[in-house]
């Protein structure tokens, strides 16, 4: 019944979005150019820009470290990183709506003609019946690798996840269907309102048995969700859909993982910890540039969680201990956000460090609206205020 209630406000079908709406993914088209807020993904600095950039990261395996690399988007090694998990792995499957030619965003595309309709296949138009497909599938043994067409329709699936899912281990010492990954895109994109712009990550954040990882860039995607494929837990993997065709950088063509669980330190800093994940790093950087040129110099920490659930205590704590501020940054909404998960944590461990308040820059407690999105979400200058209300607290 949910489902039918949901179609109320229809999907866009995949052929209407593509050519006029998601291919350029121009959140900030609407924003002058002239302003802070009108960033070019493309140019972050934590971008890795050159072959010899990407095989120096020192978490990837040595294999890959001595291969080649290739400038990819984000959907492109998302698809590099489903056939290498089909290729190495026998039992593995991908399924949902429409990926057989490819999905909504193209991230599936020739997997099908790859390895066969058996291992790459559509399916109805259901959520809760794919997810639940998967995850009897993933308790047999298996690998599953489900495809939630956008992270705002993965809802009606929710009972599977938290109920299904989540619970398997904890019913028995015998069973689990710890090779589950559910994959969406998720965030916002400037035009996509309530039902294209939401970040769930909260949700599951709040439930035993999962994990929650959310990339920020090509290289981080591949290798992060490699890693969740093959996680023995089940895994909620979010894809920033701006970043599908914003963010390019060199990425390794061999096989190689990054580690779930652990933070990474994109910028060193001394005076402000920023934490964050996905879309909002970008935002974060360009807020910690402004605020060196601005306010004297002032050095920010920028800290990737990657893994938002386990989250790296100890890279955050040891950050915080370091600077004795803090800004996180999130597109969900404010109320009990991760945000407020990071903050509780790190007052509790760090309190006697601690310089000033703790400062959340997150979405409104709002819907998000076609019109003025923007508006909605964090960007560059509301970043900066915080730094600036930490400094001058």
């Amino acid at each position: 019944m949910n489902a039918v209630l949901r179609r109320t406000a229809p999907r866009l079908s995949s052929r209407a979005i593509l050519p006029s709406r998601y291919i350029g993914l121009r959140r900030f088209s609407a924003i002058p150019e002239s302003s802070p807020n009108h960033i070019n993904l493309s140019e972050a600095s934590f971008l890795a820009r050159s072959s010899r950039t990407a095989l120096s990261n020192t978490e990837l395996s040595d294999l890959a470290k001595n291969g080649a690399s290739k400038s990819m988007n984000l959907y492109q090694s998302v698809n590099d990183a489903l056939r290498i998990a089909l290729e190495t792995d026998d039992t593995a499957v991908l399924l949902g709506e429409d990926v057989a030619f490819g999905g909504v965003f193209r991230c599936s595309m020739g997997l099908q003609e790859q390895f066969g309709s058996q291992r790459v296949f559509n399916t109805p138009l259901s959520e809760q019946g794919l997810v639940g497909f998967a995850i009897g599938y993933a308790a047999m043994n298996q690998t599953a690798i489900a495809e939630i067409q956008f992270a705002d329709y993965v809802f009606p699936a929710f009972d599977q996840i938290v109920n299904e899912a989540a619970k398997y281990r904890y019913r028995s010492n015998t069973f689990n269907c710890g090779g589950l990954t559910i994959r969406m895109p998720c965030g916002g994109v400037g035009h996509g309102a309530m039902y294209h712009s939401q970040s769930g990550e909260a949700f599951f954040s709040h439930c035993p048995g999962l994990k929650v990882v959310i990339p920020r860039s090509p290289l981080q995607a591949k290798g992060l969700l490699l890693a969740s494929i093959r996680d023995p837990n089940p895994v909620i993997f979010m894809e920033p859909k701006i970043l599908y065709r914003a963010s390019v950088e060199h990425v390794p063509l061999e096989d190689y993982e990054l580690p779930l669980g652990k933070a990474e330190i994109i910028r060193p800093g001394s005076d402000v910890t920023l934490i964050g994940y996905g879309t909002q790093l970008y935002h974060m950087q360009a807020a910690a540039d402004l605020a060196k040129e601005k306010l004297g110099g002032v050095s920010c920490e920028i800290i990737d969680l990657r893994t938002i659930v386990p989250w790296d205590r100890q890279t955050v704590f040891d950050s915080v201990n370091k600077t004795g501020r803090v800004v996180i940054c999130h597109e969900a909404a404010r109320s009990n956000g991760v945000g407020a998960e990071l903050a509780a944590e790190i007052q509790e461990n760090c309190f006697l460090r601690l310089e000033s308040p703790i400062q959340r820059v997150t979405g409104w407690d709002t819907h998000v609206a076609l019109s003025f999105e923007s508006f909605q979400l964090p960007d560059v200058t509301r970043t900066f205020h915080a730094i600036k209300k930490s400094l001058n607290f």
